[in-house]
């Protein structure tokens, strides 16, 4: 499950990925129509696509001469559930966690 994760938090970590994902929430969109809004070239695109293919969260077909995506939302489910487990905590201060942690693991790099 963690390589999991560690994927699709990879793919969600671009602000233009993330952009694409609310796009398609609304529908399957071709390949060109995903890329007509951003000011990069289809081939920039096409990697972004092809980043969010591996990680499972949209799924790419071809229609005759015209590729399509689509989204994926149960490839989140994972992501969605692990980020779910936080909400039933305080905010976190990092600071006094990162003191806790350098007390309770002083030889740990970086302390």
């Amino acid at each position: 499950m963690s390589q999991s994760l560690d994927t699709t938090f990879s793919a969600l970590a671009d602000p233009t990925r993330r952009a694409i994902l609310s796009m398609l929430l609304e529908d399957d969109m071709a390949v060109t129509d995903v890329a007509d809004p951003f000011e990069m070239s289809l081939a920039a695109i096409s990697k972004h696509l092809t980043i969010l293919t591996r990680a499972g969260l949209i799924a790419q077909e071809k229609r005759g001469r015209v590729k399509w995506c689509k989204l994926q939302p149960d490839a989140m489910r994972a992501a969605s559930v692990w980020m779910q487990g936080f909400g039933q905590f305080e905010p976190v201060n990092l600071d006094a966690f990162e003191r806790f942690l350098a007390t309770e693991f002083p030889d740990t790099p970086g302390s």
